[in-house]
Formats: C-alpha cells, sequence, structure tokens
C-alpha cells in the first residue's frame, strides 16, 4: 500500500488557518475509475481512496505508517510569508493618510 502524508493547505474561499495544522495520512489509488455506462457516474471498487486518517503531529502519522508497513511518502508544505504592513489595517482609515482616498 502507498499513501501520503501532507497538511492540507487552507482553502482559497477563507483567509482563516482551520484544519490546516493537522496532518493528512491518504491512500493512493490501487485502480483506475470506470464510467458506469448507463448514468456516467465515475466509481471505483477501491475502498482505501475514501480513507483519510488526520494526526497532530508529521511523526505520529509517520510512526502510524511504519507501524502498519505502509509506504508513505511525506509532502512538505510551503509556508507562506506573513503579509505584515507598517501601519496595519488601521491605517486605511487614518486621518492623516498620504495618498487619494480610493473608495
Amino acid at each position: 500500500m502507498r499513501a501520503r502524508i501532507y497538511q492540507p493547505a487552507k482553502t482559497a474561499m477563507s483567509s482563516g488557518l482551520g484544519k490546516t495544522q493537522q496532518w493528512v495520512l491518504e491512500y493512493a489509488p490501487a485502480s483506475a475509475r470506470q464510467v458506469d455506462p448507463l448514468m456516467g457516474w465515475t466509481s471505483s471498487d477501491d475502498m482505501q481512496s475514501q480513507v483519510r486518517l488526520r494526526f497532530d503531529s508529521k511523526e505520529a502519522a509517520l510512526a502510524y505508517a511504519q507501524a502498519n508497513q505502509i509506504d508513505a511518502t511525506i509532502q512538505e508544505p510551503n509556508k507562506r510569508k506573513a503579509n505584515i504592513r507598517h501601519g496595519g489595517y488601521g491605517e486605511n482609515f487614518a486621518t492623516g493618510r498620504r495618498g487619494a482616498w480610493t473608495h
């Protein structure tokens, strides 16, 4: 069994970092999906592709994979640099603002 261990990125619809601190162990698909000729739905007989295990740390996920003889690869997250402005959000509404008010 092959699997990958990764830390999920934040969704594009949210600026928060909820559900991004845990690590996920996700199995690789064992077989390709098939298309049902009558309805056109895609289906698979691979039950492992539906399993996602969540762990508090990368080490815990790796220990679980080693204990259960799972060939796991670790995908390190790409961390973003913090976007901190000098004046912060309050600078948008400052009375001594240097520049045209655009909104």
